[in-house]
């Protein structure tokens, strides 16, 4: 591993561990030649699904845009990072025990509203308002009709 300091290659691991529910490990790390200390994070390089957009277009799976998204919709919540985290596990191991090479972008946003659900109400009404481009206040009603039940 580089020290993203100095660029030596020689750098030792101090401390290991697992976070996310044990699907990546976090090494805290010191470079040998500078003395400076910085974190990584290892995980598994899983094959992930193409994602078919609504207009037919296909693209690479997006671990990136999904944690935005969600921790946009979480913003300003009590919503802790960890927790998102857990939840985009969730969300891929649920994409990868479908087998499937490609996957319909609604499958995708779905499955992030139902975390969305758990984790917290009013992140689920933002993300979905944007998801489900609600065009009244009625659609909203809808909305949170449903979380009530």
């Amino acid at each position: 591993m580089h020290c993203p300091f100095c660029n030596t290659t020689d750098t030792k691991v101090i401390d290991s561990r697992l976070v996310t529910d044990g699907h990546q490990v976090r090494r805290r790390r010191e470079c040998i030649q500078c003395h400076e200390r910085f974190t990584t994070f290892e995980g598994a390089e899983l094959v992930m699904p193409r994602v078919i957009k609504r207009d037919g277009s296909r693209q690479p799976f997006d671990e990136d845009k999904l944690r935005r998204g969600m921790s946009k919709a979480c913003e300003k919540r009590p919503v802790s990072m960890d927790r998102i985290e857990q939840a985009l596990s969730k969300i891929k191991s649920t994409l990868r025990a479908t087998g499937e090479r490609e996957i319909n972008s609604e499958m995708i946003g779905n499955l992030i509203m139902e975390q969305l659900m758990t984790l917290d109400k009013v992140a689920y009404i933002r993300f979905a308002s944007v998801y489900r481009a609600f065009e009244d206040v009625s659609e909203f009603g809808d909305a949170i009709a449903k979380l009530q039940k």
